[in-house]
């Protein structure tokens, strides 16, 4: 299998992580991909019309795509119900955690791309401060269930987290989401301890 992704990804850390915990990343052969908005990829287009990361990609060639799409996949061929429960409500409650740290990820991503990459008089302020509200208030909201999310065995919640926490360490150091948010730092501490959360570390900015 191949795994299409760039070092820099929160979604592509998040498989990589998973893959490494399910005992897999040697079965993976990670593909670097350089995707920028406003430039044209058209062979990456070729595997995901979208240029979106990561991709995985099967040995018979057939394409999964989307980071928690792709963790189920790992998931299931590790022998499954390990990072992504089948079935019950911790299924449905892990699923929901995981939906609201993806669409973190999502608006951080956004408001990343507003500031850097969008021409300075054409940004948009209140659009990429509601955004950057988003994923603030998703922090809040994180800082009052982690204690019970690691009381878990490890999940697909959990590693989307830390991930979330680590871009905001990558892209927005100066935020201050440490201070604000004693538990979730106490957990991203914890969470470093783990080889796989360190060797996926992003570069330094």
């Amino acid at each position: 299998m191949k795994l299409t992704f760039s070092p820099a990804s929160p979604f592509a850390r998040k498989v990589r992580i998973a893959a490494i915990e399910l005992g897999l990343i040697d079965k993976i052969e990670l593909t670097p991909v350089t995707i920028a908005p406003g430039q044209p990829n058209e062979e990456y287009s070729k595997i995901h019309p979208l240029k979106k990361l990561p991709v995985l990609i099967l040995d018979n060639g057939d394409t999964v795509v989307d980071s928690y799409v792709i963790v189920e996949y790992l998931d299931e061929l590790a022998g499954g119900n390990k990072l992504v429960p089948t079935a019950g409500p911790l299924k449905w409650k892990i699923k929901t955690d995981h939906s609201l740290l993806q669409g973190m990820l999502d608006s951080m991503l956004l408001c990343r791309y507003e500031n850097i990459t969008r021409p300075e008089a054409l940004r948009w302020k209140a659009w990429s401060d509601d955004h950057w509200n988003r994923a603030w208030l998703g922090m809040a909201r994180f800082e009052t269930r982690v204690e019970a999310m690691q009381a878990r065995p490890l999940d697909i919640a959990q590693i989307a987290l830390v991930c979330v926490l680590g871009y905001a360490d990558f892209r927005f150091p100066d935020c201050g989401w440490r201070k604000a948010y004693p538990k979730l730092d106490a957990f991203h501490e914890r969470m470093l301890q783990r080889p796989s959360v360190k060797v996926s570390l992003p570069p330094a900015a």
